[in-house]
């Protein structure tokens, strides 16, 4: 089952444990537009994760993301949208590059 801590981090961001048991693959690169949706959801981007979806953002296109797309592109209310790239999308980005590089 999904394993979500719930505590506010003093960031504003929500902790989010990666594994197979939330139904997505460890890899965000395999993600499919579903996966980051439900990512976003489950890290309390309600709101917001629908967003994604409608832009068809699948793993990939989320590695691929500046900060400026995620601030102008999915037209996002300011606020939620510092805290999904500050809090998600940037780490996810340094995650995966850390794991591929080499």
């Amino acid at each position: 089952m999904l394993s979500v801590d719930m505590e506010n981090k003093e960031n504003g961001s929500v902790g989010v444990k990666n594994s197979m048991e939330n139904g997505r693959p460890p890899d965000p690169a395999d993600w499919a537009v579903m996966d980051v949706v439900n990512y976003f959801r489950t890290a309390g981007f309600e709101e917001q994760a629908s967003a994604f979806q409608e832009q068809e953002i699948d793993g990939k296109s989320l590695l691929l993301m500046t900060r400026n797309d995620v601030l102008t592109g999915l037209q996002l209310k300011l606020g939620p949208a510092l805290k999904i790239y500050e809090y998600h999308v940037k780490p996810l980005q340094t995650k995966h590059l850390k794991n591929h590089s080499s």
